[in-house]
């Protein structure tokens, strides 16, 4: 029944970065979603009021005698037979709720930044705290809005948080309360309505090694699932969900899209019923029992995002905004990273390390990380994970040799780890088999011969936490290298016969990077979870960078950076030079190649420098030497994808917030069947304003550079002095691109004439 509370408004509109949000709380209704997309502008309480009803649907044939009413958590009880926001019963009953809303608080936010770990609020009193009055209409800025809501008869409390930050981007969660006797939640995921102009959906798929591969299909009726049930984001995970419309792209057409931060099992869906309503959405995915409501207990969901943009490159310039405002983001530039895993795997032969750090230092590497093998018994993958002790056998002086050479270097020490995983064939499982998780008695399947550690078993947090912080003690460690190499299967807690216990070894997981990064507020945390499985907003609120892929063939890896981007700013990708011939693929690819892929992102290095030629070696400084020069435009500028310029020809690049400045990388990545290349456009840039565009070549030339006459004359020193155009022209005519062999790529920077 509606509140008795006068003071509650009925309608609430949100502006923020050409974007609104208008929620309809009518009746005292949980808030169902009038608009959200391009700015409406200012709002009466008429023009508001008007816009809520002419948003409500006709009755349909065949359908209940009333319009159905979809809030931002759908509820069965309207009638709508889509997807129900919450899941779950008291043993068969309070299944279908029905929620009022009692109270609603508005907290502004700061315009000039925002936080996405921690929303700003305020207590009732304080300025910049909206308390509702008689109006029928609360309008704001950029804002955080939490609606209290009760359902008396099925003893279920519930607070929804709203947030729509400067940078335009909406986030929601849901917080569930049991006021009764123990109530079994199976599910609760949010849902934003999108137009029916939004008849396109893309989300990303992928495997160990080839993440982050695109997919598009028609927005249909019925439900596009994308579960992720391996206890770990996925390399295959969705990533980001788009509705579009058709024929979206990097540039143009109107996208609604959703991001689950959530880093264990999850969901993401899109779901079009037949009387017209289309959703898409995400959270949590249970298993069976997971959570469990005792009286008083409550379940927060995990953050959804949600973000509207006029193109594909819109979307990501405002999550890579949001991420950019955080007060723990990376704000100093970011470290040129060595890990020495493709150089000595786990041959940790001291002297071998030693050198290798000499050479690294020589070539103006900021970081060294040394990988997986210096514990325990790990001396191949078969044993000693868990055991995060020093190996003695390896190491009798323990780390510091090697972490001294590093610092005497001026460089960074970085170590591996894998805290939640574990070999059958170590010290800590022989000692307690119960901390591996598990359904039954029996363990499951070996994935990479190891286990899982449970860490929602206090004494097994404990025992990884006392370790891993003994380290951190004894050693200037100033980054760890976090890994997670294997799906969880089973991943029940043995302790308590089997029950699942994915959602509390995700918690547990974020509190343990929490509480070393509070012991050591300098740490670094990269995300590597056999590569890329682990790439999601839930673990970045802990993290400092993602490793990409396992893969890092420059030829898989242009695509991977391409898309891995349009979740996580440049300077969270780590993207590393490896050595001539891929590890993974055994593909041969040029230096060049190599290091300009590398560039677009945390520049680094996975190569045995001392099978390097001086050659080779002259080159990577050279590609080192502009990383440095450029990683300030390159970790701060917007990034820029251009569709379609070419077949076999990707084109993508950074422009600086000013305007002043960008780089563009011209990339062949297969024969096409255009010889020359159609001409190269380049947007993001002032269309007033007249840039100098010209070649950015390191070292060595890429192979088959047949040069376009816009180059001019190539200079003494191997400089090209190129041609001045209006940013107008660079975006509509374009110039024509050089020649080049597949796998090659060219720079070109581009720079406003004064």
């Amino acid at each position: 029944m509606p509140s008795t509370d006068p003071r509650l408004p009925s309608l609430v509109h949100l502006r923020a970065a050409g974007t609104s949000l208008l929620l309809d709380l009518t009746d005292a209704q949980l808030p169902a979603v009038v608009h959200w997309g391009s700015d409406l502008g200012p709002q009466t309480p008429e023009s508001a009021r008007a816009l809520a009803e002419a948003a409500v649907p006709t009755v349909g044939s065949n359908a209940v005698d009333e319009p159905v009413r979809l809030s931002l958590l759908p509820e069965h009880r309207t009638g709508f037979v889509g997807r129900p926001g919450i899941s779950g019963s008291r043993t068969g009953t309070a299944w279908s709720p029905r929620f009022t809303v009692t109270g609603l608080d508005l907290a502004r936010l700061d315009t000039e930044r925002s936080d996405t770990a921690r929303p700003h609020t305020t207590r009732p009193d304080d300025r910049g705290t909206s308390t509702p009055d008689a109006t029928d209409l609360l309008e704001s800025g950029p804002a955080t809005v939490t609606i209290e809501a009760e359902d008396p008869e099925q003893q279920l409390g519930l607070q929804l948080i709203v947030q729509l930050t400067p940078e335009g981007v909406l986030r929601s969660r849901a917080r569930l309360t049991n006021r009764g006797e123990t109530y079994t939640l199976d599910g609760l995921t949010l849902a934003l309505p999108v137009p029916a102009r939004a008849g396109e959906l893309l989300d990303l798929a992928g495997r160990w090694g080839k993440e982050k591969v695109p997919q598009r299909s028609p927005f249909g009726v019925g439900t596009h699932l994308r579960e992720g049930r391996k206890g770990r984001t996925g390399a295959d995970a969705a990533g980001v969900l788009h509705a579009g419309e058709a024929g979206f792209g990097f540039g143009g057409g109107e996208i609604w899209a959703v991001h689950t931060a959530w880093s264990g099992n999850h969901v993401h869906y899109a779901e079009r019923t037949f009387d017209g309503h289309r959703v898409i959405g995400g959270g949590e995915l249970l298993l069976p029992g997971e959570v469990q409501l005792k009286r008083d207990e409550t379940y927060e969901s995990p953050w959804l995002y949600g973000v509207f943009g006029v193109g594909l490159d819109d979307v990501a310039h405002r999550l890579h905004r949001l991420l950019r405002a955080r007060p723990e983001h990376p704000s100093s530039p970011r470290k040129v990273t060595l890990n020495v895993w493709e150089a000595v795997y786990f041959d940790h032969d001291i002297p071998r390390l030693l050198d290798l750090a000499d050479r690294a230092a020589a070539l103006g590497v900021e970081r060294l990380v040394l990988d997986d093998g210096w514990f325990g018994a790990r001396r191949d993958d078969t044993a000693g994970l868990g055991d995060w002790v020093v190996s003695t056998d390896v190491w009798p002086d323990g780390l510091h040799p090697l972490v001294d050479r590093v610092r005497e270097h001026g460089m960074e020490f970085g170590l591996w780890f894998e805290p939640e995983m574990v070999n059958p064939d170590s010290d800590v499982a022989r000692a307690h088999p119960e901390w591996i998780m598990g359904a039954r008695r029996e363990q499951p399947v070996l994935a990479r011969n190891q286990q899982v550690l449970n860490l929602s078993i206090p004494e097994a947090y404990a025992h990884v936490r006392d370790q891993m912080m003994a380290l951190l003690q004894e050693y200037p460690i100033g980054y760890i290298k976090w890994d997670h190499n294997r799906d969880l299967v089973e991943a029940g807690d043995r302790t308590r016969d089997g029950r699942p216990a994915v959602h509390a070894q995700t918690l547990a997981t974020y509190r343990l990077m929490a509480e070393l990064k509070a012991a050591h507020p300098d740490l670094e945390i990269e995300s590597c979870s056999s590569g890329g499985a682990r790439v999601d907003l839930g673990v970045m609120e802990h993290c400092d960078r993602v490793w990409v892929s396992d893969c890092i063939d420059p030829h898989e890896r242009q695509q991977m950076l391409r898309w891995t981007t349009q979740l996580l700013p440049p300077e969270l990708c780590g993207s590393h030079v490896a050595s001539g011939r891929s590890h993974t693929t055994g593909r041969r690819h040029t230096l060049g190649y190599r290091a300009g892929t590398a560039l677009f992102g945390h520049f680094g290095i996975e190569w045995d420098l001392a099978e390097a030629s001086e050659q080779e070696l002259a080159e990577l400084g050279a590609w080192i030497d502009v990383y440095r020069d450029l990683r300030e435009l390159l970790h701060t500028g917007d990034t820029v994808r251009i569709d379609a310029p070419g077949d076999g020809v990707l084109v993508h690049g950074v422009v600086s917030p000013d305007r002043d400045d960008a780089l563009f990388a011209y990339v062949v990545h297969d024969f096409g069947l255009e010889d020359p290349s159609p001409r190269l456009v380049l947007r993001g840039l002032d269309p007033e304003r007249r840039y100098r565009i010209s070649p950015l070549l390191p070292a060595v030339p890429p192979t088959g550079l047949v040069p376009p006459r816009w180059w001019g004359e190539r200079a003494a020193d191997g400089t090209y002095p190129g041609t001045v155009l209006h940013g107008a022209a660079l975006l509509a005519a374009g110039v024509q691109p050089p020649r080049i062999q597949p796998d090659q790529v060219v720079l070109f920077r581009v720079r406003a004439e004064m």
